[in-house]
C-alpha cells in the first residue's frame, strides 16, 4: 500500500543521509517556500480576502471534526481509488487549478504536470496558467486533466477556451463561479501587485487564436489611467512583452505584449454572469461541466436541475469574501441538496489526509488540493511538487487504514464525529 512503501523509503534514504526535499508539516511547508518566493510572489499565493478570517475558517472547520476509528477489521490491503465520469482515479484528490505558476518555479504549470504524471493524479488545468494547455497535454499523455474556465465577456473566447480543452482530452470543464470580479485582496493591494499587469498567468489567452483576433479587432478602450513614465514601468514593460510568444522584438514593436494585457483586462471576468448563460457552453461541448464555487444548498439543487454533471463546494482558498462560509461546514448541506444525482467535491483548506478523510466522511466523493502543492514547487520544482502529491497520498493511506477502513466506499458519517465546542490550535506564525 502507498502508505507503508512512502514510509519505507523515506526512513530507508535516511540510513543514507538523505531526507524528503519538502516539509511534511503543512505549516513549515508554507514557511519554506515564503524563504524561496519573492515577497510579492509568496503574497499572492499565500494571501485571502479582506482579513483572510475565510482562509482561517476553512481550517477551523477541519479542526471541529474528530475521526473516530474503528479496531480488529483487516485493512492489510486497502484501496483509495474513486470514479469520476467513467474513469478510476488512484487516490480520492485532484489538483485544484492555480494560475500564475511561474511565480513559484520557471517551469511553472509543466513542472506540476510532470509531477502530476508522475504520480496519476489528475491535473485541473488553470484558465491563468503561465503555459498553455497544448503543451501541458502532451506531457501528460494518457494522465487524467480537467480545464478550468473563467467565464469571459467574450462568448467567442469561452466557445474557443473549451473547444481547445476538448481537443486536448480534458475530461471536464469546470467553471470557476465564484471570481466574476476579483476580492478584495489585501496583502496584494498593499503591495500594489497584480502578476496579469505584467503578462504573467494570461498564457491560455495568447495563445488562443480568438483572442489574438480580439487584441487586433479595432481600437481599444482608453485606459482610465496610464502608468506614469518611470522605470519601474519599463521593467514591467520588458516583463509583458517578454511574455507574449512572438518574440520579445516583434513584440515590443508591434506592441502586442501591452495590447494583450489591456484587452485581456477588458474581458477577463464577466459579473452578467446567470444560470441561462450557462446553455450556450452546453450547446457548444460534450464534456461533463462541474461547477466550483457551491456553497449554498439552493445552488446545489439547481445545478442538479440545469443538468449539471457535477459541483465543487469551494470558497476559491478563502481569496474571494472575507467571512464566508468554510467549505467544511457547507458540505454536509450540499450532499443532502444533490442527493447523490451528481458527484460534490471540494476544496479549501485541504492540507493533509486526515483532512481528506473528513470531507469524504461528510459526503465528498473527492477534494482538491491547490497551495500545498505550489509550496512544493517553490521549494524543489517538480520534485518538490511530487512530493506533496505522494506525501498527502501516503497520509491519506495509513489515516483510512487506521480508521479501520479498507476502501474509500466504507468511509461514511459514522468515522467522524463534530466538536463544536473545541477550538483549534493556534496556528503558528509563518516566518
Amino acid at each position: 500500500m502507498i502508505g507503508v512503501r512512502r514510509q519505507t523509503r523515506i526512513y530507508l534514504d535516511g540510513v543514507s543521509g538523505r531526507r524528503p526535499h519538502v516539509p511534511l508539516d503543512a505549516d513549515r511547508l508554507e514557511a519554506a517556500a515564503k524563504k524561496r518566493m519573492r515577497p510579492e510572489a509568496f503574497a499572492y499565493v499565500a494571501a485571502g480576502a479582506g482579513n483572510e478570517r475565510t482562509v482561517a475558517a476553512n481550517r477551523a472547520a477541519f479542526d471541529r471534526w474528530r475521526i473516530v476509528p474503528r479496531m480488529l477489521r483487516d485493512v492489510e490491503r486497502r484501496d483509495t481509488s474513486v470514479e469520476l465520469f467513467g474513469r478510476r482515479l488512484s487516490h480520492p484528490f485532484l489538483l485544484a487549478p492555480v494560475g500564475v505558476l511561474e511565480l513559484a518555479h520557471p517551469e511553472a504549470d509543466c513542472a506540476l504536470a510532470r509531477a502530476a504524471r508522475d504520480t496519476g493524479t489528475t491535473m485541473v488545468f488553470s484558465n491563468q496558467a503561465s503555459k498553455p494547455m497544448e503543451g501541458l497535454a502532451q506531457i501528460l499523455e494518457d494522465s487524467p486533466h480537467w480545464f478550468q474556465l473563467y467565464w469571459s465577456r467574450s462568448d467567442a473566447l469561452v466557445e474557443s477556451l473549451a473547444a481547445r480543452a476538448e481537443r486536448c482530452g480534458c475530461s471536464a470543464i469546470v467553471i470557476t463561479l465564484d471570481t466574476t470580479m476579483l476580492g478584495w485582496r489585501s496583502r496584494d493591494l498593499e503591495g500594489a501587485y497584480l502578476p496579469f499587469l505584467r503578462g504573467k498567468g494570461i498564457a491560455q489567452y495568447t495563445s488562443d487564436p480568438v483572442f489574438r483576433r480580439l487584441i487586433s479587432e479595432g481600437a481599444l478602450e482608453p485606459s482610465e489611467q496610464q502608468p506614469r513614465p518611470t522605470l519601474a514601468a519599463l521593467r514591467t514593460l520588458i516583463e509583458l512583452t517578454r511574455a507574449y510568444p512572438d518574440g520579445f522584438v516583434r513584440t515590443l514593436l508591434s506592441g502586442r505584449g501591452r495590447a494583450a494585457v489591456q484587452r485581456f483586462t477588458e474581458i477577463y471576468s464577466r459579473p452578467s454572469l446567470t444560470w441561462d448563460t450557462l446553455a450556450f457552453l452546453r450547446e457548444r461541448t460534450r464534456l461533463p461541466i462541474v461547477l466550483k464555487g457551491i456553497l449554498h444548498p439552493d445552488d446545489a439543487a439547481r445545478a442538479v436541475a440545469e443538468g449539471i454533471d457535477a459541483v465543487i463546494v469551494s470558497n476559491h482558498g478563502g481569496r474571494q469574501v472575507d467571512g464566508a462560509i468554510a467549505t467544511l461546514e457547507a458540505l454536509p448541506a450540499v450532499v443532502a441538496a444533490v442527493d447523490g444525482r451528481i458527484p460534490v467535491l471540494l476544496d479549501s483548506g485541504v492540507r493533509g489526509g486526515a483532512d481528506v478523510f473528513k470531507a469524504l466522511a461528510l459526503g465528498a466523493r473527492a477534494v482538491l488540493i491547490g497551495r500545498p502543492y505550489v509550496y512544493g514547487l517553490a521549494i524543489a520544482g517538480r520534485t518538490g511538487a511530487r512530493e506533496v502529491i505522494e506525501n498527502l497520498a501516503a497520509d491519506f493511506d495509513l489515516t483510512m487504514g487506521l480508521a479501520g477502513c479498507r476502501a474509500v466506499s466504507e468511509i461514511g458519517p459514522d468515522a467522524v464525529v463534530s466538536a463544536p465546542g473545541l477550538e483549534p490550535a493556534a496556528r503558528p506564525a509563518v516566518s
